[in-house]
């Protein structure tokens, strides 16, 4: 591959601005609650129909990759994920917040996004046939596994009270079974409502139950004489730098978990960020902390989503099968531009590859500075009183809610989840479990039914493949592994 043509070709004039500009569009987007880095990209396809191959899918991965970091902003600020991708920490970085260090973990979620962003850019050069490879041997019994590992993350994110865990992640996975069935077409749990045919839409259960539960929270309490979150103030890239290198490990694992999760199609940043941010929690020397303003966390899972990225289009470049929903929007692009994605694209288009590589590393850069510039940007919105910021984020979160499937019954489904979400919260219930359900309900239930299809009911099929019967045991060690050492410290005890 030729890289000095490819940095020769992203580095021209137009190409630039036009990197640049979506830059700051993503930014736009992904801080505003509902509008996905998806939705994002999804706007700019029109105006990639008057540009060359190069600058329409820069203006993509640029506009991609800068949304998922702005999202952790208004989850730091407000607590209020701006896209799906945040969601798995945005407890975290809102406790920090609180705690006086909204700058550090700003920062740390800056800095880790474009190392993990990298990371993938990195994964996505050298070892893109390979990975593919890997990702191609991954049919629905694997899916399973993978989601049922998933769902376990739920035990492990709401350790200090596992039953009202496990009632939240049950509650996920009820909604997620609302709507059509994935083999008999019956409609399920719809009451004769034609508008919960499709399911309950992600975007709108997100903005109710952190959005809309977080505005019922802060109008309970307005009248309190609370005092004002800290402000972002100091050298915010020192201190996320300091965290960075103690956390390196934490940073390096994120990048990986996000890389793989980012190659296997219809994974992407979302799950990517729950696992990540489940494993840091499970092999952390100090758990007990997480769940009360942990940087830990934040680290493996900033690194993890924005790391998916890259991950996403390695079986997109090779194969031509989307990674995750924007890739799939960059396959059309290429499509349009006369490319088809597939084995041969990276001798027949290479040099439009290569370029598509730099642009991967230029955005993740340019991240840094233009996330720095969002950071302190961000500040002006705790000056703002509460009783004009609550109605303004309320507007917002109606009109991203709307956007998704302009449906009205979707505003019906954030108001619904928003009172359920704060009577949750106000008696102890977690909301991450829940939205992990409904993430990964779907998945298991699709997954296992095609299995149970395809191997004729025989449940050894689960298992009889290497990769299936490798997650299979990774999923039983979750479970096992834990309750067998508390026997063991129980039986120690009585010993003794």
């Amino acid at each position: 591959m030729n890289f000095v043509a490819a940095i020769q070709t992203v580095f021209q004039p137009f190409t630039l601005f036009v990197i640049g500009a979506s830059a700051i569009f993503g930014l736009f987007v992904g801080s505003m609650p509902g509008l996905t880095a998806t939705m994002a990209a999804a706007l700019l396809v029109p105006l990639t129909f008057y540009m060359d191959p190069v600058p329409a899918i820069g203006a993509i991965v640029t506009c991609s990759a800068m949304s998922i970091f702005a999202g952790d902003i208004p989850g730091a600020l407000l607590r209020i994920p701006g896209t799906p991708a945040s969601a798995a920490y945005v407890s975290e970085a809102y406790l920090l917040g609180r705690r006086g260090e909204l700058s550090r973990v700003l920062s740390v979620n800056l800095l880790a996004s474009a190392f993990g962003g990298i990371f993938g850019t990195m994964a996505l050069i050298l070892l893109a046939p390979q990975l593919a490879q890997i990702a191609l041997r991954f049919s629905s019994y694997e899916y399973f596994w993978l989601a049922l590992i998933g769902l376990s993350a739920a035990t492990l994110i709401s350790a200090s009270n596992p039953f009202k865990g496990i009632t939240s992640l049950f509650l996920g996975l009820f909604l997620a079974t609302v709507g059509l069935d994935v083999v008999t077409g019956m409609p399920r749990y719809t009451f004769g409502t034609v508008d919960l045919m499709g399911g309950v839409s992600l975007i709108a259960a997100l903005i109710g139950l952190f959005a809309i539960a977080e505005l019922f929270r802060k109008a309970s309490t307005i009248h309190e004489d609370l005092p004002p979150p800290e402000q972002v103030k100091g050298a915010i890239l020192l201190q996320g730098v300091s965290s960075i290198m103690f956390y390196k490990w934490n940073a390096l694992r994120g990048g990986v978990i996000g890389t793989i999760l980012g190659i296997l199609p219809g994974a992407g940043a979302d799950i990517a960020g729950w696992i990540s941010y489940a494993v840091s929690k499970r092999f952390s020397k100090t758990p007990e902390k997480f769940g009360t303003g942990h940087i830990e966390g934040v680290v493996d899972a900033s690194a993890s989503n924005n790391a998916s990225l890259g991950g996403a289009y390695v079986p997109a470049l090779v194969f031509g099968i989307p990674g995750d929903s924007i890739t799939a929007i960059v396959i059309g692009v290429l499509l349009i531009k006369g490319m088809n994605p597939g084995p041969t694209v990276f001798t027949q288009s290479g040099d439009i590859v290569s370029a598509i590589f730099v642009v991967f590393i230029l955005a993740n850069l340019l991240l840094i500075p233009l996330g720095l510039l969002a950071i302190k940007a961000a500040r002006h919105v705790l000056r703002i009183n509460q009783r004009i910021l609550l109605p303004i984020i309320l507007m917002f979160s109606i009109v991203g809610a709307f956007a998704v499937n302009n449906a009205v019954f979707d505003l019906w489904i954030i108001l619904a989840l928003g009172v359920v979400g704060w009577f949750m919260e106000e008696n102890g219930f977690p909301i991450a479990p829940m939205v992990l359900g409904l993430v990964l309900g779907k998945i298991v239930e699709e997954s296992f039914t095609n299995s149970m299809i395809k191997a004729g009911g025989d449940l050894v099929a689960f298992v009889d493949r290497p990769i299936a019967g490798g997650l299979a045991f990774v999923f039983f060690a979750i479970w096992i592994v834990p309750a067998l050492m508390r026997l063991r410290r129980a039986w120690s005890t009585r010993a003794f």
